[in-house]
């Protein structure tokens, strides 16, 4: 398994361009490239997904175990001849004082060769004691080349390299000049999605011309083939064995509105017995013949008058959940369902299922990893799970960034979830119950250690039995 972690010394240092702009190129000379995410994300995944032609998998300590990863990553590249592995933030950043979840941990862990993408914007000599600390800090990491980036001409180029050349090891394999056209637009959760720009082709093919013409994808290649063979100790299994009948038809509400799906989340739901029916609420009027509801995370806010003006649509889901459609929402979902949203002094109406109003703020109300704890009101509660890990079985870890809130609480709302680690809806408790609703602010992950997605269609089959059941009873 060729690979590489593409990591920095600090966020926004331009790794994610030049991850994309390397996945494009590598794939360009005939290469089949397999990209990981380290970390919650979903934006960064799209753009790279979208520059491989593949689905981009993240790899993140807090919801996995670190066999887990390693399985993941073996079992999406068999047939990939380059991976690359995109960090978060810089690359001993992370949770832990001891850095056990930092990037650094995961490039030793799955010994992955690193190359550190460096703003050098401002800098000259001083970039020698930055690439030696980093080289000195954990010599565990193999820090192998560097990729300087957002340099102010040729004559800033040559100080670098002679620079680096003089003081260190380690091989510059790239220099990208600053370029206002490289620039990915931003909003509050970060890049603005690559469903969204309408320019997303055009800008993966100017980073991967960026990256042919300035930076040595030979070298590139040569620290990708140096990494050694992973020793996983249990060989590769499909993590959801596709046993199941598809006997679940479940709506998945999917626009430009509504993106933040894992694609092993969906494959979950499809191996658990789900068919997947997309729905898109800004230009579907009538509900399909479904068994179930999922909607995620997005932006509905930037939406809302669309979603608004679409009154059929949510006057049939409303409909749907008040008599009793099985449903499960996160974040943006969880901002639909409720009675309206209010975002720069505008106001727009909802479905209306969560008796509750939105506001988005200027700053985030939540935002990291949480941790979960299940009440006695959880639709569909890790009863008699098997755990890899020691924590308690009705713990969840999982994470959250959002803007809004709620302007008002309810006092007499049922929640899934004690928040023991995060904000969730009011600093206490997550996941609002509403008949066979689940709502929440955070972000689930299939895993091992939470298997939400065959619990939630066990609990949808159920449910369409119990209804099955009724229906025939009534018959006779």
């Amino acid at each position: 398994m060729s690979r590489i972690f593409i990591s920095a010394a600090h966020k926004s240092s331009g790794k994610t361009t030049v991850s994309i702009g390397l996945c494009a190129a590598i794939k360009q000379r005939g290469n089949i490239v397999q990209s990981f995410k380290k970390g919650p994300d979903y934006i960064d995944p799209y753009w790279l997904a979208q520059a491989t032609g593949r689905d981009c998998y993240n790899l993140d300590f807090y919801t996995m175990e670190r066999e887990e990863i390693l399985s993941l990553m073996q079992n999406r590249s068999q047939d990939a001849d380059v991976c690359l592995i995109e960090g978060n933030k810089g690359l001993y950043d992370g949770l832990d004082l001891d850095g056990s979840n930092s990037n650094a941990a995961l490039a030793t862990l799955t010994q992955t060769p690193v190359i550190l993408v460096l703003n050098a914007r401002g800098m000259t000599r001083g970039i020698a004691p930055l690439i030696l600390g980093y080289q000195a800090f954990d010599k565990n990491v193999s820090i192998k080349g560097v990729i300087l980036n957002r340099l102010g001409g040729s004559r800033h180029e040559s100080k670098l390299r002679n620079v680096i050349e003089h003081y260190t090891d380690v091989e510059v394999v790239g220099a990208i000049h600053n370029d206002s056209r490289f620039d990915i637009d931003e909003r509050h959760l970060g890049l603005v999605p690559g469903h969204e720009d309408p320019f997303c082709e055009q800008k993966i093919n100017l980073l991967a011309e960026a990256v042919n013409d300035q930076v040595n994808l030979d070298d590139v290649l040569e620290i990708a083939q140096q990494a050694p063979v992973l020793n996983i100790e249990q060989p590769a299994v499909e993590l959801h064995p596709d046993n199941s009948p598809k006997d679940i038809k479940l709506g998945l509400v999917r626009c430009s509105a509504f993106g933040f799906y894992y694609p092993d989340d969906l494959q979950a739901l499809q191996d658990a017995g789900a068919e997947l029916i997309e729905i898109d609420p800004c230009h579907q009027t009538e509900l399909p013949e479904i068994d179930a509801l999922f909607i995620g995370g997005g932006f509905p806010e930037t939406h809302m008058n669309e979603l608004e003006a679409n009154k059929q649509l949510r006057t049939s889901i409303k409909t749907a959940i008040d008599n009793g459609l099985p449903a499960y929402a996160e974040c943006g979902g969880l901002m639909y369902l409720a009675r309206s949203i209010q975002w720069n002094k505008e106001t727009c109406q909802m479905v209306g299922c969560i008796d509750a109003d939105i506001i988005m703020e200027k700053t985030p109300q939540g935002r990291g990893y949480v941790q979960l704890q299940e009440t006695e009101n959880s639709p569909w509660p890790q009863v008699g799970a098997q755990k890899h890990s020691q924590t308690d079985s009705n713990i969840i870890n999982a994470h959250e960034f959002h803007y809004s809130r709620f302007k008002k609480v309810d006092k007499n709302v049922q929640f899934a979830f004690d928040v023991k680690r995060g904000t969730g809806i009011d600093g206490r408790s997550d996941g609002y119950v509403y008949k066979n609703l689940l709502a929440n602010y955070a972000h689930q992950r299939d895993t091992w250690n939470n298997p939400w997605a065959q619990r939630f269609i066990n609990f949808a089959r159920n449910c369409k039995s119990g209804n099955n059941a009724q229906k025939q009873q009534a018959n006779n």
